[in-house]
């Protein structure tokens, strides 16, 4: 009888343990809400500028020596060619530098003339055994001074010689003064700026761009009569120009139309800028919080279907409350704006009405 009840009660017991383990668990677990952000469409795929038409190569002018203007030879705007002279200096300061080396150089080889008389002359008197081999030793150390100091007088005179030819500034090009900044009669200093020259032959476009990030790679230039003619972005300035908020750019002009040929350096023309860029794609504005940087490279989580999907772009910019991005996304399209590093792809997620 014991044993009997005994049987029952752990058959009781194994029921109930074995209604424990079945009781049935919620698998679903609840989906979570998102706020979103709606791509919109922007009409700013195109930036237009002025545009300053400048030489892709332009010399600033100075003397190498200073001293004062005795003539001045070209004026502003003036057309010149390779060597034409452009300004003077006063020669006479440099004409007595000159004679000075040149007096300095005589002097020297005087000198060296008579050091080495004495070592001929002390040579034979060795020979003669009338003075000691100490003396010719001597002698001879005065000889290679005198040698030494012959060959800095002859670079002397020859620098004198060069700072004569400095006092002649010439054009290193052919092309056209763009501005003089001196009189006849004014002191210079060596490297003071005293004029721009622009070489013939290449134009480019010089435009201050907003600072708004990366300076687009390319667009077209407005012509004011043949339409248009394709740019290409050359060099841009590694600093933005604290008064203005812009930097500084050079778009190289392809295909170098006629018309340019016609059109002084200096003239303001117009330039349309293409955001977009040769890598394709529109930049745009998204909340910060919405770029997604775990490891795999930035990307964004675009809700299609009730599920997000990540969605790798190429970041322009960060700025505190924004990031620019650039991407092929089409308008309209929703993305995940806040908690991106709590998703997952393919995962099932409700929009946050506002």
């Amino acid at each position: 009888m014991v044993l009997k009840q005994l049987g029952w009660i752990v058959l009781l017991m194994a029921l109930t343990a074995c209604d424990n383990n079945e009781k049935p668990v919620d698998a679903a677990a609840p989906i979570p809400f998102v706020r979103t952000v709606t791509i919109k469409e922007r009409g700013d795929h195109q930036l237009i500028l002025s545009a300053t038409l400048r030489a892709r190569h332009e010399t600033p002018l100075a003397f190498q020596v200073g001293g004062r203007i005795a003539a001045r030879r070209v004026d502003a705007g003036q057309a010149v060619r390779k060597g034409q002279t452009l300004f003077e200096l006063d020669p006479r300061d440099l004409d007595e530098e000159v004679r000075a080396a040149r007096a300095e150089r005589d002097r020297a080889t005087s000198i060296l003339a008579t050091a080495q008389a004495n070592l001929r002359r002390d040579r034979d008197l060795v020979n003669r055994q009338f003075v000691s081999a100490q003396t010719l030793e001597r002698t001879e150390l005065s000889v290679q001074e005198a040698q030494s100091s012959l060959a800095a007088a002859e670079s002397r005179l020859q620098q004198a010689r060069n700072s004569r030819e400095y006092g002649r500034l010439s054009a290193p090009a052919a092309g056209v003064v763009l501005d003089v900044s001196a009189e006849r009669g004014q002191v210079v200093t060596s490297g003071q700026v005293i004029g721009t020259l622009a070489h013939e032959g290449a134009r480019e476009l010089e435009v201050f761009i907003p600072d708004q990030g990366e300076a687009p790679r390319a667009g077209a230039l407005l012509l004011p009569s043949t339409g248009s003619t394709p740019v290409i972005l050359r060099e841009v300035a590694g600093a933005v120009d604290p008064a203005s908020r812009t930097r500084r750019a050079r778009y190289r002009i392809e295909g170098g139309p006629a018309e340019l040929a016609r059109l002084a350096l200096g003239t303001v023309l117009r330039v349309v800028l293409d955001r977009t860029g040769p890598e394709g794609g529109a930049v745009i504005e998204i909340p910060i919080g919405a770029l997604d940087e775990r490891g795999q490279g930035p990307r964004i989580w675009l809700v299609r279907d009730g599920r997000v999907e990540p969605l790798p772009v190429q970041a322009v910019e960060l700025l505190p409350e924004y990031a620019r991005i650039r991407t092929d996304l089409a308008p309209g399209s929703r993305i995940v704006a806040l908690g991106v590093h709590l998703l997952q792809p393919g995962m099932a997620v409700r929009v946050l009405e506002p």
